[in-house]
């Protein structure tokens, strides 16, 4: 499911444009953090290796590359480390 990544909105636009916006909070969704190649450790923080910089995530922006990244709701790492350590020792 497409979500925006500023609230979490379902966003049900078949395409994104440069120019949408979320309904619910107003945000642009043509922006780095909606992308499927953002990634945090990645040096540019894009893994598309084609992609140019772009300084401002958060921002509409031009890039050619852009694919909304179409995924469920991810835990953040600490419920997933929660989540392992509980797993790991539960009681009998």
């Amino acid at each position: 499911m497409k979500t925006c990544y500023k609230c979490q909105h379902p966003v049900m636009l078949e395409f994104i444009s440069r120019r949408d916006e979320c309904q619910v909070c107003g945000s642009d969704l043509h922006v780095c953090l909606n992308c499927s190649f953002f990634d945090e450790t990645k040096s540019n923080k894009c893994r598309e290796p084609q992609a140019e910089y772009v300084k401002e995530k958060d921002r509409s922006n031009y890039c050619d590359f852009f694919r909304f990244r179409d995924d469920v709701q991810k835990k953040s790492g600490k419920e997933e480390a929660k989540k392992l350590w509980d797993e790991l020792f539960k009681k009998v």
